[in-house]
């Protein structure tokens, strides 16, 4: 995770140069995004300690469009009509369908794993209102995710080397490969989706944003071999179907 965030934070370092600063009106955006980013970062690890990504994914991915839905009407007055709203709610039912296993793998999930998978939803949809709201603010939503990338960064390495000192992050240069192609695609998609909240209602880009889903289960299938369950078709169809809704809204 350190590794991850540290190369975005060096990936985004040049085009901030290049951007600009945002205006100084998205400086508390900023601020309170760094820190609810931090507080994602520790809830997902402390998840994944607790449970396979299976169990935690869907809970956390799978409630954060409701949330942001839910908040991003009522707090910012985002335009979203009953068919988008449909649309948001069929595709997380196709995010939990996805990751269905059989009674027993839910029975032996930690409960503590689904709280700190429900408090990630939390800060995804604290963030993601967050950033919609700063980078519309920013004037520039280039210039908001490359601050934004530089701050979290930063601040999430002072963090680790404050717990774990430098012997404790030496681990880190074993991934240096992964970790440093994990930061330059992290720092690309969520730049774009951030512009796209821009040009579009919050709640529904976060809502497509999940369907990376799909592209997860179709790379689990295909690369690593995993069977084509029913409940995979079933969630695909969902997800198609929620987007389409989105879409028509």
């Amino acid at each position: 995770m350190v590794l991850i965030n540290a190369a975005g934070g060096v990936i985004a370092l040049p085009f901030l140069f290049w951007t600009g600063l945002p205006k100084i009106e998205s400086l508390g955006w900023l601020i309170a995004s760094t820190i609810l980013h931090l507080g994602y970062y520790f809830a997902l690890t402390a998840a994944y300690r607790r449970a396979d990504m299976s169990q935690v994914y869907p809970v956390a991915r799978g409630s954060a469009p409701l949330m942001t839905a839910a908040f991003g009407v009522t707090l910012l007055g985002e335009p979203i009509t009953r068919l988008g709203g449909l649309g948001i709610a069929v595709l997380g039912l196709g995010i939990f369908v996805m990751a269905l296993r059989s009674r027993a793998d839910a029975t032996h999930m930690d409960r503590r794993a689904l709280i700190y998978a429900g408090l990630t939803a939390v800060t995804i949809c604290g963030y993601t209102l967050t950033d919609g709201a700063g980078a519309r603010v920013a004037g520039d939503a280039l210039a908001y995710s490359a601050a934004l990338f530089v701050m979290d960064g930063a601040c999430l390495t002072l963090v680790a080397l404050w717990l774990r000192g430098w012997n404790g992050l030496k681990p880190v240069m074993n991934f240096l490969g992964p970790g440093l192609a994990g930061g330059a695609m992290s720092c690309g998609a969520y730049s774009i989706a951030i512009w796209a909240m821009t040009v579009a209602p919050i709640p529904l880009v976060a809502a497509v944003r999940e369907t990376s889903v799909l592209f997860g289960a179709a790379i689990a299938v295909v690369f690593l071999k995993e069977p084509l369950r029913a409940n995979r078709i079933a969630a695909a169809l969902l997800i198609l179907c929620g987007l389409a809704m989105i879409r028509l809204q």
